[in-house]
């Protein structure tokens, strides 16, 4: 009994954990995540949130990518059974490209 006790324990801690973790990003209290493109006037939280808008539907996955030479947010968004690929500027905050990503070609892990 001693031993399932500590596994619930362990088990709760680490679901609050996670579950701090989440909702620091969300409210965008995750520090300054400007850094992450040197010269970026947008947060990869406010791309993520123009790419949304944009499509309609909710992220899924947020990256910095190359695009035409250039660092860019790269976002991928989920409307019903669709999947977008938006590539967001980090110095305007506007959408660069928005395509339907129907096979996730920027994975390179055939197992996602």
């Amino acid at each position: 009994m001693q031993v399932r006790k500590s596994t619930l324990v362990i088990a709760t801690l680490a679901l609050a954990s996670a579950a701090a973790g989440v909702s620091a990003f969300a409210s965008g209290d995750a520090g300054n995540d400007a850094r992450i493109i040197p010269g970026a006037r947008i947060s990869l939280s406010q791309a993520v949130s123009a790419a949304e808008q944009h499509v309609g539907g909710t992220a899924s996955k947020a990256e910095v990518e190359q695009h035409a030479g250039k660092a860019v947010y790269d976002v991928e968004v989920v409307k019903g059974p669709q999947v977008f690929d938006v590539k967001i500027s980090p110095d305007q905050g506007t959408v660069i490209a928005s395509t339907q990503d129907r096979f996730d070609h920027d994975d390179h892990d055939l197992q996602d």
